[in-house]
Order: structure tokens, then sequence, then C-alpha cells
């Protein structure tokens, strides 16, 4: 087993949390914050736009039955990477879309894909999506994690993530944890 560690932000965490960590390899996943200059900032300050964050993933993957490549293909498949500083209803640069590479070669990788994506036209308009080195994560708060699991009977999650997941459940079955 090789552990590595992917910080994605595409939107609001409580989404994209109910979708990766039904990803197979990956191993763990927790929600909470990159990109900003506030030290261990609380969800509250986040959500104000003031602090610099983004709402990410920090994502724990075994490279031997995941890689890279596939997360940032679920990433680029899960979210709209064409626009700036917003996902849907949620708006402001906490909800930006970014990868928050870890070395070099995950930096390539998001080159290639995200150059990939653009000569295939495969979005109508242009990928804005951060490529930006990782410096910090700062985990959210303890009733932000596995919050969808939690949560399913409120409006939010069954009218935003409910949809989002099923897509994603019905596009990656081959990619699905077993136990789903």
């Amino acid at each position: 087993m090789t552990i590595q560690i992917a910080t994605l932000g595409n939107g609001c965490f409580w989404c994209t949390e109910a979708v990766f960590s039904k990803l197979k390899g990956v191993q763990k996943v927790t929600p909470g914050f990159s990109g900003g200059y506030v030290k261990n900032p609380a969800y509250r300050e986040v959500i104000t736009g003031r602090t610099g964050h983004a709402e990410v993933l920090h994502i724990e993957f075994d490279t031997e039955e995941v890689s890279y490549a596939k997360l940032l293909e679920v990433f680029f498949s899960t979210h709209d990477p064409t626009t700036l500083n917003r996902q849907g209803n949620d708006i402001g640069t906490q909800y930006r879309s970014a990868i928050f590479h870890h070395d070099n070669f995950q930096k390539g990788v998001a080159e290639k894909i995200i150059r990939e994506l653009t000569q295939e036209k495969v979005f109508q308009n242009p990928i804005v999506s951060e490529l930006v080195p990782f410096e910090d994560f700062y985990p959210a708060e303890d009733y932000h994690h596995n919050y969808f699991e939690l949560h399913q009977q409120e409006p939010y999650c069954s009218v935003v993530i409910q949809p989002k997941l099923q897509k994603f459940l019905k596009n990656y079955q081959k990619d699905l944890k077993s136990a789903l």
C-alpha cells in the first residue's frame, strides 16, 4: 500500500466528500480549508470569503488502487471548473475550483489533464481551476465530517448532494468501493 495525499477544492465540501469517499482506493476524506492566509480558520470565518481559503478535501489514497489522474478525472467531472469563485448557488472565493498539488508529479498530471480537456473542448468555457502548490490544510470542525451520511434527510442533502452523488455513482460504477 502506497498512500499519497490529494488536496482538491471543487465547491462545497459536503458535496464533494460524499463523492470521493465512495471511490475505490480512497482511504480517508477530510473536509477542510487550504489556500488562505489565516492560521487555523473556523468555518464561520472561511464562509465570509475574507480568509482567502477554499473549502477543500484532503484525500488520502492508495496509489496501487487509484491513480492521481483518476482522482482528477472525478474532480473535473463532478463540478464546473469553468465558473470563477462559484459552484451552483454557492458563490465566493471559498467555493473556487482549485488543485493544491503536493509535488511536481501532481502538478504535471494536473497540467496534462487540463491541457487535454481544453484541447478536446470538453467544457464550453475555459477551465479556471487554480493550480497552486499545497501549503497548509486545516480540518473543518467535526460536524462537517461525513455530513451527507449523517444528514441525508436535510433539504440541502436531498436537493443538491443526492443528484450529484447519483450521477457519480452511475458514471463510475467500476471505480466504486466494493462495499457499495
